[in-house]
């Protein structure tokens, strides 16, 4: 009978629940999976995500906080937020509970405000020390493993001098078998190789997990059509690519301001439907950035506090993505004239 009570009330609330409408992103979308090409929600359609990265965590720790992240998803409108967690060069491997807490700070905040956040271990060489990332996805899995907010990228930029088959590969599947001990619906997305562009090498070889999508990225003032080219390739080989990272200039980060190209990009992008997050969220003096030296580490940034690259990244996110948000707003304003009109 007791049983019976609380089976009852589980239904009463997921119906009030539903009643309610979506209220976020990630309720819209639910755990996301892998078909094909194409991302997609646990109800079936394609998925497209944009949103933001954050800079390398231990030199610019200080964007990693809720503020930044409320303030993405409600002025960009991000639906995605990329945790950068630095790895070397005083990153996690010397300091591995402030990167962590840095990291932690960020997803609890996206799960908060119900946007999708994109667990990064930012290195180049992740495969000379795979244990500490196999200890690193083990915790972040262990505590989050299951919550359908949760993208893991175990490996930003392997090198071009790096082995996809016999380096890149053996790595992702060791750090992956971690996640999955944990958490088993949830997407991983994997470098490629040459600082994750050669997805062509990665299709030709896959992981053997249907959750797994490959990295792709691109500065538009270096990589142009030759690099859509090869991400075509590998699209027709039946992979699904996550673009993590891309700039608005050249592969430096520091000049050759590109609209045009990324333009271009952008185009190809939406055409088969690529989830993209622009690097970054730092005040770093450098082209890529897309807020000023000294903007407020919270957020609330005027169109002044944007660098060139900001003001074209925000303006596409908010043109693309606005409709999306507006969907959820007028789901909850018909769900709640709907509650109110059975009183």
């Amino acid at each position: 009978m007791m049983l019976k009570k609380i089976t009852t009330l589980i239904v009463l609330i997921s119906l009030s629940f539903l009643s309610y409408g979506q209220k976020t992103i990630v309720e819209k979308y639910g755990h996301l999976s892998v078909k094909g090409n194409y991302m997609v929600s646990e109800y079936g359609d394609t998925v497209q995500l944009r949103g933001m990265s954050l800079f390398w965590s231990q030199w610019m720790g200080q964007y990693y906080n809720s503020d930044v992240v409320k303030w993405l998803r409600d002025d960009w409108k991000c639906t995605v937020i990329r945790a950068a967690m630095g790895v070397d060069m005083g990153g996690y491997i010397e300091n591995p509970d402030t990167e962590q807490g840095k990291v932690m700070e960020v997803v609890n905040a996206a799960i908060s405000k119900g946007i999708y956040v994109i667990i990064d271990y930012h290195s180049h060489e992740a495969q000379k020390n795979p244990k500490a990332a196999e200890r690193f996805f083990s915790t972040m899995a262990k505590k989050y493993g299951n919550i359908p907010n949760i993208i893991y990228e175990v490996y930003n930029e392997p090198l071009q001098t790096t082995s996809w088959n016999n380096e890149i590969k053996p790595y992702a599947e060791a750090v992956l078998k971690k996640i999955r001990t944990y958490d088993t619906t949830n997407i991983v997305v994997v470098g490629t190789r040459q600082w994750s562009q050669l997805v062509s090498e990665a299709a030709l070889n896959r992981i053997n997990d249907t959750l797994v999508m490959y990295t792709l990225h691109f500065y538009p003032g270096t990589h142009k059509q030759e690099l859509r080219d090869e991400a075509q390739k590998a699209l027709n080989m039946g992979i699904a690519l996550f673009v993590t990272e891309y700039g608005t200039c050249d592969a430096s980060g520091n000049s050759n301001f590109s609209p045009e190209e990324t333009a271009l990009w952008y185009a190809f992008l939406d055409e088969h439907k690529i989830s993209y997050c622009n690097w970054s969220i730092a005040d770093k003096a450098e082209t890529a950035s897309a807020i000023v030296p000294g903007a407020n580490p919270y957020g609330g940034w005027a169109e002044y506090d944007l660098t060139p690259s900001g003001q074209l990244v925000r303006a596409d996110m908010i043109l693309k993505n606005t409709p999306i948000f507006e969907t959820l707003t007028k789901s909850n304003s018909e769900a709640g004239k709907k509650k109110k009109s059975k009183k």
